[in-house]
Protein backbone atom coordinates (compact mmCIF):
# COMPACT_ATOMS: atom_id res chain seq x y z
CA UNK A 1 0.00 0.00 0.00
CA UNK A 2 2.49 2.66 0.75
CA UNK A 3 4.43 1.99 -2.12
CA UNK A 4 1.67 2.20 -4.49
CA UNK A 5 0.68 5.71 -2.60
CA UNK A 6 4.47 6.78 -3.22
CA UNK A 7 4.14 6.12 -6.58
CA UNK A 8 0.82 7.90 -6.95
CA UNK A 9 2.61 11.10 -5.19
CA UNK A 10 5.51 11.06 -7.05
CA UNK A 11 2.95 10.71 -10.66
CA UNK A 12 1.22 13.43 -9.10
CA UNK A 13 3.82 15.83 -7.97
CA UNK A 14 5.60 15.03 -11.83
CA UNK A 15 1.87 16.03 -13.32
CA UNK A 16 2.23 19.32 -11.67
CA UNK A 17 -1.09 18.33 -9.36
CA UNK A 18 -1.27 20.58 -6.47
CA UNK A 19 -2.11 19.73 -3.04
CA UNK A 20 -5.37 21.73 -2.74
CA UNK A 21 -6.49 19.30 -6.31
CA UNK A 22 -4.82 16.16 -4.59
CA UNK A 23 -6.78 16.42 -1.05
CA UNK A 24 -10.23 17.36 -2.61
CA UNK A 25 -9.61 14.52 -5.04
CA UNK A 26 -8.95 12.25 -2.26
CA UNK A 27 -11.49 13.42 0.42
CA UNK A 28 -14.25 12.76 -2.59
CA UNK A 29 -13.31 9.56 -3.53
CA UNK A 30 -12.85 8.73 -0.16
CA UNK A 31 -16.18 9.49 0.52
CA UNK A 32 -17.74 8.19 -2.23
CA UNK A 33 -16.64 4.77 -1.44
CA UNK A 34 -17.93 4.46 2.11
CA UNK A 35 -21.24 5.69 0.35
CA UNK A 36 -21.17 2.82 -2.31
CA UNK A 37 -20.40 0.09 0.68
CA UNK A 38 -23.19 1.48 2.80
CA UNK A 39 -25.50 1.84 0.02
CA UNK A 40 -25.59 5.21 0.03
CA UNK A 41 -26.61 5.22 3.69
CA UNK A 42 -24.82 8.48 5.43
CA UNK A 43 -25.31 7.71 8.72
CA UNK A 44 -23.33 4.32 8.29
CA UNK A 45 -20.91 5.71 6.19
CA UNK A 46 -20.05 8.79 8.63
CA UNK A 47 -19.68 6.27 10.98
CA UNK A 48 -17.44 3.95 8.61
CA UNK A 49 -15.44 7.48 8.05
CA UNK A 50 -15.13 8.70 11.85
CA UNK A 51 -17.08 11.65 10.99
CA UNK A 52 -20.02 13.49 12.02
CA UNK A 53 -23.42 12.87 9.89
CA UNK A 54 -23.89 16.39 9.25
CA UNK A 55 -19.93 16.91 8.39
CA UNK A 56 -20.74 14.26 5.49
CA UNK A 57 -24.05 16.02 4.40
CA UNK A 58 -22.28 18.87 3.90
CA UNK A 59 -19.38 16.98 1.99
CA UNK A 60 -21.75 14.93 -0.27
CA UNK A 61 -23.21 18.83 -1.16
CA UNK A 62 -19.91 20.07 -1.73
CA UNK A 63 -18.71 17.03 -3.72
CA UNK A 64 -22.03 16.46 -5.74
CA UNK A 65 -21.59 13.07 -4.49
CA UNK A 66 -24.85 10.72 -4.99
CA UNK A 67 -25.31 7.44 -2.20
CA UNK A 68 -24.38 4.90 -5.04
CA UNK A 69 -21.94 4.58 -7.69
Amino acid sequence: MKEKLESLVAEMIDRRIYLDEALDEFEKRFIQTALTKTRGNQTKAAKVLGVHRNTLNRKVVQYKLNGHQ
